[in-house]
C-alpha cells in the first residue's frame, strides 16, 4: 500500500494482478490498474503524486499516470519477481526476488544501476529522504546499505 504525497488518495496492490487507487476522502475506488499479468506485490507514488509505479510477479515494472488513467510505460526490469518498488525525486528503485536491486531514472525509465550482494531474494528495498541511501532486507537473513557511489 501506498500514500499520495497530499494524503488523498491510496493505492493497494493485490494477489488478483491488479493494483487499486482509493480516494480515502469517499472511500471509493477512483481507478483500477488491470495490466499485470501476475501478482502484484510492489506498489508506489512518485513525489509527483500522479504517476504510480506497480512491479509483479510477471517481472515488470509498470507505470501508471492518474491524470491519463492508463499505463503509460512498462519496463522489462527482473529474471525473477518483483517483491518491492519504492520511488525517490530523482529515481526509481526496485528488489526482485533474482537477487538484485535495480534503479531507474525517471521520467526516462532507463537502468542506472544494479546492486548486487545478496545472496537470496530480496524483499524490500528503501530510500533514504535525501536519496543518498538506499537498504534493500533479503532471504540470506541480511540488510544492505548502499550509498550513491
Amino acid at each position: 500500500m501506498a500514500f499520495q504525497v497530499d494524503g488523498s488518495l491510496a493505492a493497494t496492490c493485490g494477489l488478483d494482478g491488479r493494483g487499486l487507487v482509493w480516494d480515502l476522502r469517499t472511500g471509493q475506488c477512483v481507478m483500477p490498474l488491470d495490466g499485470h499479468l501476475k501478482k502484484v506485490l510492489g506498489i508506489d507514488f512518485a513525489p509527483d503524486g500522479y504517476r504510480i509505479a506497480t512491479g509483479s510477479e510477471d517481472q515488470k515494472i509498470m507505470i501508471w499516470d492518474l491524470r491519463k488513467r492508463q499505463s503509460v510505460y512498462t519496463i522489462p526490469a527482473h529474471t525473477n519477481l518483483i517483491s518491492h518498488v519504492k520511488f525517490h525525486d530523482d529515481y526509481l528503485t526496485s528488489a526482485s526476488y533474482d537477487t538484485t536491486i535495480k534503479v531507474w531514472s525517471h521520467p526516462g525509465w532507463a537502468p542506472l544501476k544494479t546492486l548486487t550482494g545478496h545472496e537470496q531474494k530480496v524483499s524490500c528495498v528503501d530510500v533514504s529522504p535525501d536519496g543518498q541511501y538506499v537498504v534493500s532486507s533479503s532471504f540470506d537473513r541480511t540488510f544492505k546499505l548502499w550509498t550513491s557511489d
